[in-house]
């Protein structure tokens, strides 16, 4: 098992991340029991999202509903998550979303379920810590 792939099913460690490549956790997490989802954020994150992990009809498509529904994810086929979000620029949407991702990794740590938010920016403009080291 990779260092990677280790790190992204350790529940302790579940949280907002940055990445300069999506296809460095798609390959390391390939066969893993992770449900691993690429989304598209590069217009309407809370769409995206909703749309990418096919949220149920009664997601009301706000800030606080996104939130529930991270925290819920019954619906999903396991139990350990990671969100590759491509495309999400700096600024308030960017703010807002970084703290119901950070929220949604804190319930599912508690819950011993790891939660992943990874957003792939390879210029490095998001204020994010790195989810691996770069070689």
């Amino acid at each position: 098992m990779s260092k990677l792939l280790q790190r992204l099913s350790d529940p302790s460690r579940s949280g907002v991340y940055r990445a300069s490549r999506a296809e460095d956790v798609v390959e390391a997490t390939r066969g893993s029991a992770l449900d691993v989802v690429r989304i598209d954020a590069s217009r309407d994150p809370i769409a995206a999202i909703a749309k990418a992990l096919a949220f149920p009809e009664w997601f009301g498509g706000n800030w606080d509903a996104l939130e529930d529904s991270l925290c819920d994810l019954s619906w999903r086929p396991s139990k350990s998550h990671v969100l590759l979000l491509e495309g999400m620029a700096p600024g308030d949407g960017a703010g807002i979303l970084v703290d119901v991702l950070r929220a949604a990794a804190e319930h599912w740590a508690v819950q011993r379920a790891s939660f992943f938010a990874v957003l792939v920016d390879p210029g490095r403009k998001l204020r994010l810590p790195d989810l691996y080291r770069e070689t």
